[in-house]
């Protein structure tokens, strides 16, 4: 199990990172837009690929983030019976939602993806608009995401299991939303 734990933290450092990376790509994705809207109000001027750039770099945000947001415990959940059971039951339950549906959709939809970037990457293709950006980069972050989020969910079954033996502790604790 240790090896396992040691592959959990390689796995848990890489969705930090990307993570991190995703923080920095919302700030860059506000300048991109305030300067765009600046520069378009001030000179009258506007670009496509600008525009672009703002959702190229939502879907890496969305895409890259993904992962870092399972590896904190923040990621969306529907709460029926989560919030009213031990803490034993809720790793139970999050290890058969991760054996049942994240880990084998994610790897579904790398599945599925993979073909939809190499097809993009090998006809170079590029926006229809006038000005815009080639498209297969978007399309690889689709991949990398999916596959990101794969691992991470592999990283959390390993961290549930460790926790049944009694190797590790985790934190069961959710938050309720406010609705």
């Amino acid at each position: 199990m240790s090896g396992l734990l040691a592959a959990s933290r390689l796995i848990d450092s890489v969705s930090r990172i990307m993570g991190k990376l995703s923080e920095y790509m919302v700030l860059f994705c506000c300048l991109i837009s305030a300067g765009n809207a600046i520069v378009r109000y001030a000179f009258n001027y506007s670009s496509n690929g600008w525009l672009e750039i703002q959702w190229y770099l939502f879907a890496f945000v969305v895409m890259l983030g993904a992962s870092h947001a399972l590896r904190n415990n923040e990621h969306v959940r529907v709460d029926l019976i989560y919030g009213a059971v031990s803490d034993k039951a809720k790793i139970w339950i999050d290890i058969v939602g991760l054996l049942i549906f994240l880990i084998p959709v994610c790897i579904f939809l790398t599945w599925l993806c993979w073909p939809f970037f190499t097809l993009s990457y090998q006809q170079g293709e590029i926006s229809g608009n006038a000005g815009g950006l080639i498209r297969w980069p978007v399309k690889l972050i689709l991949v990398a995401g999916f596959a990101l989020l794969s691992l991470q969910g592999v990283s959390e079954l390993i961290k549930r299991i460790a926790a049944l033996t009694g190797e590790i502790s985790i934190d069961t604790k959710y938050e309720k939303p406010l609705q």
